[in-house]
């Protein structure tokens, strides 16, 4: 039997035998570092000197694990915009690069996550766990790997879908001042994707803690997060973060979308992620151009939102759909920022503080508003049975305008007028409430055959939640060919007006509904 002494040493002799063998086969090579030196820091940014091979927005590591990405290439230096606390980060410091362009985490294991555009996790439930890494900056698809947009990606907001359709893989662009529901629209927009198999990406730029809270807890409520990604960065965060915020979602997007799935992205907002690149821009002493931004900013806009678009089938057929925010000032919406987007998207919903006072929820000013893809993003029973209705409704604004100077109206005009009325009541929702596709084609079809004429306004709320819930008592299979891009027949369209005639009878008498 070995003695404790003896079983010491053959463990010893071993453990040096290995030290000795790898030492034996270790070759060291050499391997060229560049290591700048900041020069200057100040908020956000910070100016290096010494790296001389450096790219146009490589990723630049400092001391103390704050990291930054390459922005101006000057002759003696470069300034770099910072993505972190870069509270401890003091002239000297070495920088290091680090031969790669920022990039960030993708795949299924976000979902239902709240991160930053790091990748880092905000909702205090474990690491993330992603299948790769794609650079946030990446080129749109070419011409020739798009498709039409002939698909609708439903809102379940009625005025939206029936008015100004948005189509899968469009860009649609939401304005108005503040506070007018601006966010409402796109959360109840990924409300409305539970169980279509879209995946909802929601980027928060520069938003007050608060507001993301209550955000982030409403998607929590209605079961949307099982579907969704939630990015953010807080008003009080690093101006870097703002700014590479839309392109770190857009890239997750792009993942989802190249694996033939179907994804919706909101930016709320793009003004405060302009005003992030303004204020970066001009710490790092780029010249200002028109209202103080600088002059690439349309660039900067553009080659993000090129990027949505619905792929062609031998590319896997998936579909990015953006849902830009930016916000007007005095409801100017011919500003600099403003315009410019409109240029770049697909249309746009504008939502007007007037209407919002007046309580028309959601306040979208349809004369205001468009979809450039327009009907081909529609479904057939959408098309049959909400085609003029956007004309009568202007024809009712201006009527009604004139209405109020206390003119003699002829009976035909004050026809026109009530049931003008009745549109804009049936237009009314309110929040986190979307309504159904068969809902829908049955309250538009019940107002194109004037079937609301004889309710009073006053019972307009509780008739159409009556005929909501009769929508439900059609036939299986009208409800699959309403939801399933079908042409309605005679028939059919016969069917559902006497379903709706039946249950707003009941409401055209007030002592009927006391």
């Amino acid at each position: 039997m070995n003695s404790p002494v003896s079983d010491l040493a053959t463990a010893f002799e071993t453990a040096v035998a290995g030290i000795r063998e790898t030492r034996e086969q270790f070759r060291p090579t050499l391997a060229v570092r560049e290591i700048g030196t900041v020069t200057h820091v100040s908020t956000g940014v910070a100016k290096v000197t010494g790296l001389p091979g450096v790219g146009y927005e490589e990723l630049i590591e400092f001391a103390g694990g704050v990291s930054g990405i390459a922005f101006n290439l000057d002759e003696d230096e470069i300034g770099v915009v910072l993505l972190g606390d870069y509270s401890l980060l003091q002239v000297g410091a070495e920088a290091t690069r680090t031969g790669r362009v920022m990039d960030v985490l993708v795949g299924d294991g976000l979902i239902g996550r709240v991160i930053d555009p790091l990748g880092r996790p905000l909702d205090h439930q474990g690491v993330m766990v992603a299948s790769k890494r794609l650079p946030i900056e990446r080129p749109s698809a070419a011409i020739m790997d798009r498709a039409p947009v002939s698909e609708p990606l439903q809102t379940g907001i009625k005025v939206i879908d029936a008015l100004i359709p948005i189509g899968r893989g469009q860009r649609e662009l939401i304005l108005g001042d503040r506070q007018t529901g601006k966010t409402t629209i796109a959360l109840d927009t990924i409300l409305n994707q539970r169980g279509k198999d879209v995946i909802c990406i929601y980027c928060a730029i520069g938003q007050r803690a608060s507001a993301v809270a209550k955000a982030v807890a409403t998607l929590r409520e209605k079961g949307a997060l099982d579907y969704t990604v939630v990015m953010v960065t807080e008003g009080n965060d690093p101006p870097g973060l703002s700014y590479i915020a839309p392109y770190a979602a857009t890239a997750m997007g792009e993942h989802f979308m190249e694996s033939g799935r179907d994804v919706l992205i909101v930016y709320d907002d793009l003004t405060q992620h302009a005003r992030a690149y303004r204020e970066l821009s001009l710490l790092l002493q780029r010249p200002p151009g028109r209202e103080a931004f600088p002059g690439d900013i349309f660039y900067l806009h553009s080659r993000l939102l090129e990027r949505s678009t619905h792929l062609c089938a031998e590319r896997g057929g998936g579909s990015l759909t953006a849902l830009p925010i930016i916000e007007t000032e005095a409801q100017n919406i011919s500003s600099y920022i403003p315009t410019n987007l409109i240029s770049i998207t697909d249309g746009q919903i504008y939502l007007s503080p007037s209407l919002f006072a007046l309580g028309i929820l959601p306040a979208v000013d349809v004369g205001k508003s468009v979809s450039r893809v327009g009907g081909k993003a529609q479904h057939k029973p959408y098309r049959a049975v909400a085609a003029d209705l956007k004309l009568g409704y202007a024809q009712f604004e201006e009527l009604e305008s004139f209405a109020r100077f206390g003119a003699r109206l002829d009976d035909d005009t004050r026809r026109v007028i009530e049931h003008g009325r009745r549109i804009r009541a049936c237009l009314k929702q309110p929040e986190f409430s979307p309504v159904s596709v068969p809902a829908q084609i049955t309250t538009l079809l019940a107002l194109s055959e004037n079937a609301f004429d004889a309710i009073p306004l006053e019972n307009m709320t509780a008739a159409e939640n009556a005929l909501h819930l009769a929508a439900d008592q059609l036939p299986a299979d009208l409800r699959s060919r309403i939801e399933g891009n079908q042409k309605l027949s005679n028939d059919d369209r016969q069917a559902i007006l006497n379903l709706a005639t039946r249950t707003l009878a009941v409401f055209q008498n007030p002592e009927k509904t006391s």
